[in-house]
């Protein structure tokens, strides 16, 4: 029977994937570590395993213990894995910048999450990782794993991630991409590939706002600034940062990462998160310069299934001005639209009573609605020309809506560019927005300003 004890023995040894969509004009291979395959989804589980086991082996973790961890969400669900096959209590710190999806995915293990501000400056009492070592020190027979200088985060990669790529590789491997957070990722695979090949280059990529970049390229530590990305870069400089192992760290922005992200699951298929969006803009720019003999790496971080309610929304990226407005269609404008609690569609039909429209347009406080019959628009009435009509002849509102209906609104598909709608709320006050020739909803004048 080939079955493995618990499911940690599934972490690890995770595939390569080449990329084809993103690389069509570079020479070089650029390959996608799929670290979002391990059982807890992300790269972190390698890490949470291996200082589990090692504080075991030292005596710092006692059984019935309790695991304490600062996390942006993915160390904390490798810990949360492993202390429920080794039957442990766990608390994790989080900012609130961290996705509910990963919240959630603790809380599923039986985890106790504490959320923090993520204003607070590293080092004042609301800072996360000052959260969770005040919690570690109230709670008896309990470990915190602080990650950041716990020399088993860059040790796991040392003795799994490198030697996996080398092997993966052929020993082939020119660049290595990763993203700097606690550093153990770059400093533990670029240790163990330098050390085969010291002309491996290893590449950090970093949000702007983090200030890892300015510390090695001038040594002076400037403060950290807010930015979107999650799990990545720091305020401050973590013990497992080995900058002896990186050749250059490239800066990338929120919205490149969120863009790319988006782009590695919609063109090749590789669903992720946006840090890995980070790591992919960094190894493209690596990989254009190169040969056909280049051979680069990224680590895919995690899967996009944490991000449904954060950069994989197109709601969420409206409400951060991220969304790419040359890309916008009728439906991306129409699905992020401010609702104020009506109804996608309301209308009125040609049969029925002026006097009901009316009550309805009064209901939902708005001034103008579609006629609709057998899916098609056939008319349309307003609050002004009801009004108007009713002056001259109170009994109006017992006549059909057919009688004084107006000219329908055009219909347009939620697939065009929201430019040919512009053009078309020039000569009409609403548009009526249709998905595979069934009518969905109306799009106003106001609605459209509104996104814009």
């Amino acid at each position: 029977m080939k079955v493995v004890n618990n499911i940690t023995e599934l972490f690890g040894n995770t595939p390569l994937v080449k990329l084809s969509a993103l690389t069509k004009d570079i020479k070089a291979s650029v390959y996608a570590k799929m670290e979002s395959m391990n059982p807890g989804a992300s790269v972190k589980d390698r890490i949470g395993l291996k200082m589990i086991l090692e504080a075991e082996k030292s005596g710092e973790l006692n059984p019935g213990g309790t695991i304490i961890e600062a996390t942006s969400g993915n160390t904390g669900i490798g810990l949360a894995i492993v202390a429920a096959v080794r039957g442990y209590k766990s608390i994790f710190v989080m900012t609130e910048k961290v996705s509910v999806e990963k919240r959630r995915y603790l809380q599923a293990y039986g985890a106790d999450v504490v959320i923090c501000p993520m204003t607070a400056v590293h080092d004042t009492p609301e800072h996360y990782v000052s959260v969770a070592k005040r919690i570690a020190a109230e709670t008896p027979n309990s470990l915190f794993m602080y990650q950041y200088n716990n020399p088993s985060n860059p040790e796991a990669h040392y003795l799994t991630t490198g030697p996996e790529l080398w092997e993966q590789t052929g020993g082939k491997i020119t660049h290595f991409v990763g993203s700097l957070g606690t550093g153990g990722t770059v400093s533990g695979t670029g240790r163990f590939l330098k050390e085969k090949n010291p002309n491996i280059k290893i590449i950090a990529a970093d949000p702007y706002g983090s200030i890892f970049k300015t510390y090695k390229d001038s040594g002076v530590m400037t403060e950290g600034t807010p930015y979107l990305v999650e799990g990545i870069g720091q305020d401050m400089l973590p013990e497992n940062v080995h900058f002896k192992y990186i050749d250059e760290i490239i800066n990338v922005t929120d919205k490149d990462s969120f863009h790319m992200s988006r782009r590695l699951t919609r063109e090749e298929g590789i669903f992720c998160g946006g840090s890995t969006g980070t790591n992919l803009v960094a190894a493209l720019k690596v990989a254009k310069d190169l040969d056909k003999d280049g051979i680069v790496v990224f680590i895919v971080c995690d899967t996009g299934e944490r991000y449904l309610s954060k950069h994989h929304s197109d709601e969420w990226m409206r409400e951060k001005r991220l969304l790419e407005k040359d890309k916008t269609t009728i439906g991306v404008v129409f699905q992020t639209k401010l609702s104020g609690g009506v109804p996608n569609l309301v209308s009125a039909f040609p049969d029925e009573l002026i006097g009901e429209a009316l009550n309805r347009l009064e209901q939902y406080n708005i001034s103008q609605m579609p006629v609709i019959e057998d899916n098609k628009s056939v008319g349309s009435i307003s609050e002004a020309e009801i009004m108007s009509k009713i002056i001259d002849n109170p009994q109006i509102i017992e006549k059909p809506v057919k009688d004084i209906m107006d000219k329908a609104y055009p219909v347009i598909d939620e697939s065009e560019d929201i430019r040919h709608g512009i053009q078309q709320l020039k000569k009409s006050p609403a548009l009526i927005v249709s998905q595979y020739g069934r009518i969905i909803g109306i799009l106003t004048r106001i609605d459209v300003l509104d996104f814009v």
